[in-house]
């Protein structure tokens, strides 16, 4: 093709092109990026803070007191409990700092529960928080005669001495043989609560998956992996949804 019909069909080419952007609204000079969908203050949200001994139990040291009041809020309903440090010192002191530092400040899966025995709970939703307290076990307390009898809250051991860390669980039964010392050398298990109100709110936890099956590695596999294992596995499990503590100031 000649050079200078080559510069017409150009020049042509040139000029429909221009005119279809124009038509379409592009005007390249004045054309900025399109506004984000999402908006810019969310972009740059801080996540919700929480107390540093929540990953640092170290931190944890406060002493609780003689007596207080605490209110379990569940999804078959709430029941308040009466904390008695006599009975138990380690064990009232742990619970009372897990409630302080946020430990139940979401779901925490009611994971084990025998219908006529027990339900057990303490195992974080968050994986890292379980990592963090996994070894922050504390020293056995001495039987003060108290007994596990229906309403009574206990923490769970492994049987060897000092072995206690965040488990606990609910008494549903007259489990006398918790009473005793442990095989393996632990010590009885020894109940730092009681149910003050709300007790038929206790029969009420779904039971239908009984005792974790050893084999599975429930416990472990929901220690990695926290709720978004223990949830897809057991659909219809109950939830500890918030544990507050009721008249801290008058507690004595």
């Amino acid at each position: 093709m000649p050079a200078k019909q080559h510069g017409v069909l150009v020049f042509i080419l040139t000029t429909v092109i221009g005119l279809t952007l124009l038509q379409s609204g592009c005007n390249f000079r004045s054309w900025h990026p399109p506004t984000p969908l999402i908006k810019s203050d969310l972009l740059t949200k801080e996540p919700i803070a929480r107390n540093p001994a929540l990953l640092q139990p170290e931190l944890a040291k406060a002493t609780a007191p003689k007596t207080f009041d605490a209110k379990f809020e569940t999804t078959k309903g709430d029941f308040t409990i009466t904390v008695h440090r006599d009975w138990a010192p380690h064990a009232a002191d742990r619970f009372y700092n897990m409630i302080q530092v946020g430990y139940f400040e979401s779901d925490i899966a009611i994971f084990r529960a025998v219908d006529g025995f027990m339900f057990q709970f303490g195992i974080h939703g968050d994986p890292a928080v379980n990592s963090a307290w996994s070894d922050t076990t504390m020293p056995d307390d001495p039987p003060k005669g108290i007994q596990n009898i229906p309403g009574t809250l206990s923490f769970a051991q492994t049987g060897s001495p000092n072995s206690r860390s965040v488990q606990m669980f609910c008494n549903l039964g007259m489990n006398s043989s918790l009473d005793q010392p442990q095989p393996g050398g632990g010590s009885p298990f020894v109940p730092f609560a009681e149910v003050k109100q709300g007790r038929s709110v206790l029969n009420k936890i779904n039971t239908e998956y009984g005792e974790n099956s050893p084999r599975d590695n429930v416990q472990g596999k929901f220690k990695k992996q926290g709720n978004d294992y223990i949830l897809d596995r057991f659909k219809n499990i109950d939830l500890i949804k918030s544990v507050t503590i009721l008249e801290l100031d008058n507690a004595k």
